[in-house]
Order: structure tokens, then sequence, then C-alpha cells
């Protein structure tokens, strides 16, 4: 019996033989000299001792294997995930021009990237694609989907494609080395993630951050750009983590936060050390923060960013009316966001959190292309919504102000985790509530659409919401009628992605 390796079926039966199923009374006899006795249980002559030591060492075997495993947790489930990313920045950034803030560049800060995550339930997979990039611009949109639906067979229709909304990098021309580039970057990156899929499960937290602001404040009537403490804001960090339990290192990491990253501007004479605008190409605070979360995991995790509704925050920088940002700013920024979601993704691996999460993510994608009210015509904009388990992420094609973030959550958080994203699928500009027309400002002035359309495009997105979340009766009825109408809605949805 001695050195040989009890199972726990034989260390129960051993225990059982001593009259005792945990042992207690196993020390009194370990010293007593007890006469060779057959346990059939085993096969081996043995004395009680030797039968206890063995129970006794098995005991401490199993203890020592259990803590060489501490750090791991299982991560079965239904759901796969694949991740990539990729050095989007230009070869060339000398005297490259940037758009949004505009000025020239002549120098590289830090580099912008891109990445793509594939998920796959087993019956729909799908793609989010993250760029460091001002905006997801149409063409951009549908040259991505084309090239990744054809390296990874993702339908078009399932791909997410969306923009941090960066004011220190180019704008996108299909024609350029550079358009060309990002388009065969962003499929090859994609069939890399789709290659590289394993089971994984779900963890989801929030934190905050303290540097953005509204920068609008009614004054006398009207609304002027004005840093406002008191404006409505939103400084909660969403996280999403996506784990293969083979350490506590995330596989990827879906930062959500509210700000535009502008900190480095055009700069005026009041922003010094560059009153004519910071020289380098850099992927401002996003960049910086998903910088920041992959180096506490020693380079081990993909982080990425989604921007939320964004349109009228920005970086709390106080000026004339705000001033260009330096290298400690960026830093406070980038490290404010970062701790944050590092913060949460700590939090999700405890015990407590792990046995909360699920083993069965259903994934579901619905879109729709809406003709919205413009100021000099129609404006077609697509609406996406993409449920994966109990997280809803809903986007729009532009910058919609901080309350359609609101207003989207507080009608479906009974239903799902919300996740409101914006500037995805397109590029349509400022969308401005209604109210924000009756005061003017920036945003509504600026913007291509009319008042009336913010209504259609919260209505039409709680309807993309209703098909996903599958807790209206139509959107699981088996009935020929409902199948039937389901199916002409899937290849309206497919074809107007093309």
């Amino acid at each position: 019996m001695c050195g040989k390796r009890l199972d726990k079926s034989s260390l129960a039966a051993a225990l059982s033989v001593l009259g005792r199923r945990d042992g207690s009374v196993g020390y009194r006899m370990l010293r007593s000299e007890t006469k060779v006795q057959q346990y059939p249980e085993f096969g081996d002559a043995m004395t009680l001792r030797d039968l206890l030591l063995g129970c006794v060492l098995t005991s401490a075997v199993l203890s020592v294997s259990h803590a060489a495993e501490d750090g791991t947790f299982a991560a079965q489930s239904n759901l796969k995930a694949g991740v990539a990313k990729v050095d989007i920045t230009p070869d060339v950034t000398a005297g490259l021009p940037i758009v949004g803030h505009r000025r020239t560049v002549f120098e590289i800060r830090d580099p912008l990237r891109a990445g793509v995550l594939v998920l796959d339930d087993g019956d729909t997979k799908v793609a989010i694609v993250t760029l460091d990039t001002i905006g997801a611009w149409d063409e951009m949109v549908q040259l991505a989907r084309e090239r990744i639906e054809k390296l990874t067979s993702i339908p078009a229709a399932n791909i997410m494609v969306t923009a941090s909304h960066n004011h220190s990098g180019p704008g996108f021309d299909a024609e350029s080395a550079w358009g060309r580039s990002l388009i065969e970057k962003l499929g090859t990156a994609a069939k890399n993630a789709a290659a590289t899929m394993r089971p994984v499960t779900v963890g989801y937290g929030e934190d905050r951050i303290g540097f953005g602001i509204n920068r609008r404040k009614v004054i006398d009537g009207r609304a002027v750009v004005r840093l406002n403490p008191e404006g409505l804001n939103d400084q909660r960090v969403k996280v999403l983590r996506f784990d293969d339990g083979t350490s506590l290192t995330p596989l990827a990491v879906v930062m959500h936060a509210v700000c535009h990253p502008c900190f480095f501007t055009w700069g005026d004479k009041g922003s010094q050390p560059y009153p004519n605008g910071y020289p380098k190409l850099s992927a401002d605070f996003p960049g910086e923060a998903q910088s920041f979360v992959e180096m506490c995991y020693g380079g081990k995790t993909s982080a990425m960013f989604l921007q939320g509704c964004a349109g009228d925050i920005r970086p709390n920088l106080p000026g004339y009316p705000y001033r260009c940002a330096d290298e400690a700013d960026i830093q406070w920024a980038g490290r404010d966001l970062g701790s944050a979601v590092v913060r949460s993704l700590a939090r999700e691996v405890t015990r407590e959190r792990l046995v909360e999460r699920g083993s069965y993510y259903a994934i579901r994608v619905a879109s729709t292309k809406v003709s919205l009210p413009g100021k000099t015509g129609r404006i077609d904009a697509e609406l996406q919504a993409m449920k994966i388990g109990p997280y809803l992420l809903l986007t729009m094609p532009g910058e919609p102000m901080v309350e359609y973030g609101f207003k989207l959550e507080n009608a479906i958080e009974d239903r799902a985790i919300p996740i409101i994203v914006g500037y995805a699928n397109g590029n349509i500009g400022y969308i401005a509530t209604e109210d924000a027309y009756e005061v003017g400002g920036y945003e509504p002035n600026t913007s291509k659409l009319l008042p009336e359309a913010e209504t259609i495009i919260l209505d039409e997105l709680s309807r993309l919401a209703d098909r996903v979340i599958g807790d209206v009766f139509e959107s699981f009825s088996k009935h020929p009628k409902d199948v039937k109408r389901r199916e002409a809605l899937e290849k309206k949805q497919a074809a107007g992605t093309r």
C-alpha cells in the first residue's frame, strides 16, 4: 500500500474501514502495533498504521495539488472568443494632417492601434472592431466588413466597427496607402482572432473616472461653450473581461467610457507649451488607458475601447475656453481610466463574483438603416443591437449627446445590462437631443439632423433591443407568421450592410 496513490473512492473506503469517514480516530491508531490484516478494498496486506500513513500522505498531496491550482478557475461555457490587436499608425507621419482639431503633426507620441474581438456561441459568430481613429467612416466600415467576412466567414451584418473618436489621428481615404493598409490589417487581425478562439466566460464590472466634464452651459437662454461641472455627465466605466480560466489574466478586455478624446488640440496662446497645437500623432487617453491595462497584465491581455455618448463631454482642462493637454494631463487621464478598469478586472475574479457568471451566452444581432430628417434632406443611419449573454450593446453612427445614453439605459436596464456605443458603423456627425435645439449651441447648430430625429433613433433602438433581448413574444414565437417576419427582417438587415 505504501507508495501507492489513493484515489478519492479508495480514500473514502480507507477511512470507512477505520470506522470514521473523517479519519478523526486515526491519530491514536497510528501509534498502535496492529497485526497484519487483509483489506480486500485495496488488495494488499497491511497494518492499520500503513493504511493511515497512506491516507495522511494522500490528503497532503491533494492539498498541495489544490494549492498549485490557485489563480485558475473553470471557464466552461458555450461561448468562444479570440482577439487580436494591430498597429495602424501611418508609415509616414512627418507633415501629416490631423482631423478633428485640425493641425499638422511631425512625430509620433504613441501608436494608433485597432483591435478585433471575435465571438462564437455555437450558432452565431460576431466581430467587434475598435479603432484609435476619429470616426468609423461609412466607406471604411463597408470595406472592413467585406474584408473580414471574406477571411473569416463572419456575416457583414454581424460586424460592429467602432472608433474612439480620437482627435490626434488622420482621416480616411480608401485610395491612400494608409487606407488600403488599414483595411488589410483589420482583415488579418480578424483572421488571427478567429484562428485562436477558445471557451470563455464573461465578467462585468463598473468603476468611475474623474477627468470628463460637460462642455455646455445655458446662460440667458442660450448654450455657450463652458466647462460645466453641474452639467449632465456620465463618469461610469463599464468593463467586460473575457476569461479562459488558465490564469487571472483576461484573454480580452473591453472598456467603455464617455469623454471626447481631445486632450491634444489645436492650441491657443493660453495653451503653453503648445500654443500652435500638439505636434505629435497620438491615440489620446483611450490609447494611454489601453496600454496601461496591458502593462498591468505583463502584455498578456488585449485591451479594447468603446466610446459612449460623448457628444457634449470633453476633458476638464480649463483655458480659453479650454487648453491643449501636456504630458502630465494625458498620463492623468490614461491612468485614471486604466486604474478604474484594472480595479474592476481584479474584483471580477474573486470567488464571490466568479460564481455569479453564467455558463451559457447566446449571441443575437439585429440592425436597421433608418432615414432621419436632416436640415438639407433625409440622412440614412445604421443602428445596431448586439447581445452577448446578458450584455446588450446598442450603437449609433455619430456623436450622441450624453443624455441619449441615460434615456436608453433607463428604458432597458431591467431587461439587459446596457452598453450604449457612439461613433459606430458610420459617421453622421452630431446627434443632439431635441431639447438642445431650443437653446442652440455647438452640437445642435453643427448637427446635420433636425430635432425630430431623436424620437426616431430612440424608437428604432428600442425595437432592435426587443429583437435581440428575446423577451417579446414575436422575437421567439414559432408561429409561421412570426418566423417568416423575422426571416424577412434578417434578409433586409444583411442587405443593408452591403
